[in-house]
């Protein structure tokens, strides 16, 4: 059995800078207030037919921990009979989530779902191992705000256990992707986000988030991150973060970030039932696996799997969200794929180096933002893909409605 999946509405948070200003917010608080807005915009629905909320989280050590979807859902108000599950495929939890609302609906366990995505990155804690003896003082504090942790030394022979900006690294020399080109991609981003944001592009998807304080109450409405008065000189004058000769700076990469996404799925039948709306219908979501010293070309066996299945090619294609989570894995992912450096298609609003990479949360607000931009042009197809740690990639197809 095979039904239609439509997402009929869907909405996200600003995106924050670290310690910026959704820092005092903790991660369940801020995945509630999506969840919130959805009810508020949507007051036909009978939210006690919700059969799942599917949120993806990457940390969950800290104020995320114990299950933040179904945390998130009563902090929001819907009813305690509606039951939520937390899934992690760490960057591209988000939308994980949304392909397993879809995965449900249309194989007719469900009818109506919630996919969300969550992540304060600013609020990750340190954490600490118990001991391994009787009274041991060996014990080591581990920082949860990205990459490896509580490392398995199997693992570690096997594959190594490079970090993040290290594998952006490993994939631009793998690749032949020079500085200049990662310098250029970055610059697009930051060029293309500045002028979505000021057509008021992504104020159409975001719902703001209040900050109450001593001293008089906060609005926080638009993205952190973007840093619109950039320039490739000032990017150029950027030191590598791995050091003398490599290429990975803080400019061409995504960075540390707040930030919550949801949207309603829903059968063909939900959306007659409760008045909804359908933007867009959710195609389908494949998965591939790379080595994970190169994770950031993970989107290539994905997208290649994707299509394959839906006998699509990617020429087909009116926008593409491809996850920045550095400039030289961008990069490497169009070129395998066939697509320019500058292909309009491809984050024609800015990417994840422009706005920032909160990791459970992108995933989701990749899909959303590909639904917004489809609406908006009047294209058919979307497609969503980003590269996932320890060597992973995720690819979503959706067509307007």
């Amino acid at each position: 059995m095979s039904r239609e999946v439509f997402i009929c509405d869907a909405i996200r948070t600003p995106i924050g800078r670290l310690n910026g200003g959704l820092a005092p917010v903790r991660a369940d608080d801020l995945a509630a207030i999506p969840l919130r807005a959805l009810i508020e915009r949507n007051p036909q629905v009978d939210w006690t037919a919700v059969d799942e909320v599917f949120m993806g989280c990457a940390n969950q050590s800290g104020e995320d921990n114990r299950n933040v979807a179904r945390m998130a859902l009563l902090l929001a108000g819907l009813p305690a009979s509606v039951p939520g599950v937390t899934l992690n495929r760490l960057c591209a939890s988000g939308m994980e989530a949304i392909g397993a609302a879809f995965r449900a609906i249309t194989s007719g366990e469900m009818e109506l779902a919630i996919a969300a995505g969550v992540e304060s990155m600013t609020r990750a804690p340190y954490v600490m191992g118990k001991a391994e003896s009787a009274f041991g003082r060996a014990q080591k504090l581990e920082d949860t705000t990205m990459g490896w942790r509580f490392i398995n030394p199997a693992l570690k022979q096997q594959y190594g256990v490079e970090t993040m900006p290290v594998t952006g690294d490993n994939v631009a020399e793998d690749c032949g992707i020079s500085r200049a080109d990662q310098d250029a991609f970055a610059l697009r981003s930051q060029q293309r986000a500045a002028a979505a944001k000021a057509s008021g592009y992504y104020a159409e998807e975001i719902v703001p988030v209040l900050i109450k304080g001593k001293k008089g109450d906060t609005v926080i409405d638009t993205d952190e991150h973007p840093r619109g008065d950039t320039s490739l000189a000032a990017l150029e004058k950027l030191k590598p973060v791995n050091g003398e000769g490599k290429t990975v700076t803080a400019g061409n990469a995504s960075g540390l970030n707040d930030g919550a996404s949801a949207m309603i799925l829903a059968s063909a039948e939900a959306v007659k039932k409760y008045g909804l709306t359908p933007r867009a219908k959710v195609l389908g979501m494949a998965s591939g696996g790379v080595l994970p010293r190169v994770m950031g070309v993970g989107p290539v066996p994905a997208v290649r799997k994707l299509l394959a299945r839906l006998d699509l090619d990617l020429q087909a294609f009116d926008v593409i969200e491809l996850n920045e989570a550095f400039a030289a894995q961008g990069l490497a992912v169009t070129r395998e794929l066939g697509l320019a450096d500058d292909d309009a298609r491809v984050n024609p609003n800015g990417g994840a180096i422009a706005l920032g990479h909160p990791l459970g949360m992108s995933g989701n607000r990749l899909v959303l933002t590909a639904v917004h931009h489809l609406q908006k042009t009047g294209g058919k197809y979307g497609l969503a893909t980003m590269c996932v740690g320890v060597g992973q990639g995720l690819a979503l197809a959706i067509e307007r409605v």
